[in-house]
């Protein structure tokens, strides 16, 4: 680590792909020289398949900054344009792959991360929805030094943020992205002022939150009420909380707290409210979605035409 000052602009690539990247790049670039942005390919999405760039691509083009975005970053032929930089630093916020250990050596000053959590709790891909789901009354930013492990690196600095009782994914992730661009902003005046310190992280504390598949959507209703309540929201907006009902899946967007005790899984109510067993107590279903529809209050399901009926478990197929 530099204990020097650094009384110049610095020399910076920028590697990220998601919305939460782009505040971030936008602090940067009002501060330091970033040279390129590396970001994924761009993908197909949406019913028609169209193909589109990434929201950190938008963001760099908007601001005349050059794009690069490689199938592998892994690639000798991309570990070379980016030695021909000569950058003093890169930055990386959900890039999206793993730099290995030839890039990790480029920069003179290494590379910092932009993580959407307090390590070494939630180490990997979907920080905000593990914090969500585990029940954590708070969460936060690190920026850390990368090394070759997943966010195993040295703490830099750190940021925390309260988690609302109702906050979803989504929504916790706009806030994070904030945060992520302060801390950055402060983590780099540290590093120019010279001031900047590691802290090296407690393995034994460590929690893994591994990438999001669809499949994790799936809600048990074996769980506790709480433990529903928020998977819902962790799960919101992808892959989206779902179950089965009569043949149909559902997605479940936004359940309460119900007043009533049945099975897990059970319909306690299908009239006056759309109302669920769980292991300790019930949730009543406030907002959900049937296939190819919008989403809708669970009142307005109910007035509907349903699969659902009192006594029918949901979950089986």
């Amino acid at each position: 680590m530099n204990n020097q000052k650094i009384d110049r602009i610095l020399r910076v690539i920028y590697m990220g792909t998601p919305h939460f990247a782009v505040p971030a790049l936008v602090a940067l670039s009002q501060t330091e020289n970033v040279v390129r942005v590396v970001t994924q390919p761009d993908r197909q999405a949406g019913r028609g398949r169209k193909v589109i760039p990434s929201p950190v691509k938008e963001e760099a083009l908007d601001r005349g900054i050059p794009c690069l975005q490689p199938v592998k970053i892994s690639e000798p032929e991309f570990i070379q344009t980016l030695r021909d930089y000569s950058c003093d630093l890169f930055v990386v916020a959900a890039f999206g792959q793993i730099l290995p250990p030839e890039v990790l050596a480029l920069p003179r000053y290494g590379c910092i991360n932009v993580h959407a959590s307090l390590l070494p709790r939630y180490r990997g891909a979907s920080p905000v929805a593990a914090a969500i789901a585990a029940g954590e009354r708070k969460t936060g930013i690190t920026t850390m030094m990368m090394d070759a492990g997943m966010d195993t690196g040295d703490i830099l600095m750190q940021g925390e943020l309260e988690i609302e009782p109702e906050e979803t994914t989504g929504i916790l992730t706009e806030r994070l992205a904030i945060l992520g661009a302060r801390t950055l902003l402060q983590t780099l005046k540290a590093l120019k002022e010279g001031r900047l310190q590691k802290m090296p992280q407690n393995g034994a504390e460590a929690t893994i939150a591994p990438r999001l598949k669809k499949e994790h959507g799936t809600i048990d209703w074996n769980q506790s009420t709480e433990a529903i309540r928020n998977h819902v929201r962790a799960m919101d907006p992808w892959p989206g909380a779902c179950t089965v009902a009569g043949g149909e899946i559902l997605k479940i967007w936004r359940v309460t707290p119900g007043k009533e005790k049945g099975h897990p899984g059970e319909v306690l109510h299908a009239d006056r409210n759309f109302q669920v067993g769980t292991k300790d107590g019930s949730v009543v279903i406030e907002k959900l979605q049937r296939p190819g529809k919008k989403r809708i209050s669970g009142a307005e399901f109910l007035r509907g035409c349903h699969p659902l009926r009192k006594g029918m478990i949901l979950g089986r197929v």
